[in-house]
């Protein structure tokens, strides 16, 4: 979107110096969804969510909209200044001039704004567009955007892995191809042809960032198309006018303030609508460019016959689903969350998260930023949420995912004053409990009953769940339980035996006794421990007792997140090791 606001900027300041005219601020305001990043101060991430729900993030982040724009503005006034003094434009042509004091404005805001890599290939696009002008090269449209791409990319070769660089080239190549030739909509007049480019371009842009949006975020704003033609007036017209008009009058920018609230709870009532974001599971890379591929089709000046031929190559793409275990089985899905526990539990038809990770700061959590994008790339709905216990590298996340999972029943050991007790549906984990999904036995075999009323640590009320497929096929989880609780477990006379163990307590010297290993015996065992964490997990004393016992142990660090599957008892998947990537930190 910044390179068409970058091409429109300089016809608007080229050699004839045409005016802004009705139908070009039509035009701008219909592919340009614009304002100042100064003009929004977001302190919530309940925000941002509301904004993401309601396909209008683009107008509260700096970005290349905004940089565009300000170039934009900069290059207008100070073209016409420049016409003013028959001096200077003797020294340089007053266009010439307003392309580069816009680049140059442009530049020292994108600086001003914090250098980030939107703004940073902003400016590099901008300068590569206008070196063509300069030059007097008048290139197609595909030939410039070609130049930006790779302009873009040799200045950041790392910036085809954000999401913001195809976001934002796909929708400029879809609306330059759907343009045609000419301008888009030159032929029509008045208001209403205006109006109806105003809607065309934006359901353009909203059906090719559909396959985008679903791969990269997992969701499309089904209310995005109404709340953007209400936002993009409303900013543009109304709030971006008052702020900069702030600047000479202060009053004005609580004129602005209120505008914004006012806005704020429009959007809200859009984010309530039932059906207002349509969540899927994150598809495949080849089902993605196959939807892109159809969505081009569908956009293109083509024959209907021909724009046909996209729709059932876009459908696949809200179809998919992912695959599911086999009744009788389960799959073990162990997040990547540093120094926590987050274990995702999946039957045929049901879920269950282990534990929630661990807080990463105030406003930022494992629940937020690792588990609910998993969830939802996954398609999974929880029936349970099990938090071992109540320390934050346990239960840190646990807000987070409730959040999103409202219908997910909570079942741990922490005590009756603890937030998360407010959960409407909550239930204490106690040993005896057990319950069957699709063929699945889950155990809780710790705490005791009696447990409660010794006022134990935390630790040593961890709640232990045993999985056992049909086929006798087991898993152990068992949180932060220390050698105590082992030999309880071990006095207790329950069954022990699993193949996959979470190792207790991340690996802490504390636990993992060897009788206990006897005991359980398992073939796989996987620490989830932050990579060098101030704790020294796993100790070096517990890896050897696993080593001795022929126990093949793997750690977060070097296998990232692990998939386990109880149709497969002896394989496993470390993401880490099979999506090794060549900037990845190795190991040792």
């Amino acid at each position: 979107m910044g390179f068409y606001f970058t091409t429109f900027f300089l016809e608007f300041v080229g050699e004839d110096g045409a005016h802004f005219t009705t139908f070009a601020l039509t035009r701008v305001i219909s592919r340009l969804f614009v304002t100042f990043h100064d003009l929004f101060v977001i302190h919530h991430q309940a925000d941002w969510d509301l904004f993401r729900d309601t396909g209008v993030a683009h107008l509260v982040a700096i970005s290349g909209l905004h940089v565009t724009m300000f170039a934009w503005f900069a290059s207008a006034l100070l073209g016409r200044c420049w016409r003013c003094s028959a001096v200077l434009c003797q020294r340089l042509p007053a266009p010439s001039a307003a392309l580069l004091g816009g680049l140059l404005l442009a530049s020292a805001y994108a600086l001003f704004s914090g250098w980030g890599l939107p703004a940073q290939r902003t400016v590099v696009m901008l300068a590569s567009v206008v070196g063509l002008r300069l030059c007097g090269l008048h290139w197609p449209w595909p030939q410039r955007w070609l130049l930006a791409c790779a302009v873009v990319l040799a200045w950041d070769p790392w910036a085809c892995l954000q999401a913001g660089f195809w976001l934002s080239f796909v929708a400029v190549a879809v609306l330059f191809a759907s343009a045609g030739t000419g301008r888009p909509g030159a032929g029509w007049r008045g208001l209403a042809g205006q109006l109806l480019a105003l809607l065309r371009t934006q359901w353009l842009v909203t059906l090719a960032l559909a396959p985008l949006t679903l791969l990269l975020f997992g969701q499309v704003s089904l209310v995005g198309l109404l709340a953007n033609l209400l936002a993009i007036p409303w900013i543009t017209w109304l709030v971006t006018p008052l702020a900069m008009l702030g600047v000479l009058w202060a009053p004005l920018w609580e004129v602005a303030a209120a505008a914004i609230s006012v806005w704020m709870d429009v959007l809200r009532w859009f984010a309530a609508w039932p059906w207002a974001t349509l969540v899927r599971p994150a598809p495949p890379l080849w089902l993605a460019a196959a939807g892109l591929f159809g969505v081009a089709l569908l956009v293109l000046r083509l024959p209907w016959h021909l724009r046909g031929l996209g729709l059932p190559m876009l459908l696949p793409l809200f179809l998919w689903q992912p695959a599911r275990p086999a009744p009788g089985h389960f799959e073990l899905l162990a997040a990547d969350v540093g120094q926590g526990n987050a274990v995702l539990v999946r039957t045929a038809q049901h879920a269950l998260l282990y534990d929630s990770g661990p807080g990463y700061g105030a406003d930022s959590d494992a629940g937020r930023r690792v588990l609910v994008p998993l969830l939802q790339a996954l398609q999974v709905t929880l029936d349970r949420l099990l938090i071992s216990h109540r320390d934050a590298d346990h239960a840190a996340g646990a807000m987070a995912v409730l959040a999103q999972q409202p219908q997910a029943e909570l079942l741990s050991s922490i005590e009756d004053s603890h937030p998360l007790q407010s959960h409407p549906r909550v239930q204490r984990c106690a040993a005896g409990q057990g319950w069957q999904w699709d063929g699945v036995a889950f155990d809780i075999l710790h705490p005791a009953p009696g447990d409660y009323a010794r006022k134990l640590a935390p630790n040593a009320l961890s709640c232990v769940l045993r999985i056992r497929a049909v086929t006798g096929a087991s898993a152990l989880l068992v949180a932060d339980i220390g050698q105590a609780q082992e030999a309880a477990l071990l006095a207790s006379g329950v069954d022990l035996r699993a193949d996959w163990l979470l190792v207790p307590h991340h690996g802490s010297k504390t636990s993992s006794s060897g009788e206990f290993l006897d005991a359980v015996r398992p073939q796989l065992a996987l620490v989830q421990a932050g990579y060098k964490n101030r704790y020294g997990h796993p100790a070096a004393q517990v890896l050897r007792r696993y080593h001795e016992r022929n126990i093949l142990v793997q750690d977060s660090p070097h296998c990232g997140a692990m998939i386990w599957q109880s149709a497969e008892t002896l394989g496993h998947t470390c993401t880490r090791m099979a999506q090794r990537r060549y900037w990845q930190h190795r190991v040792p």
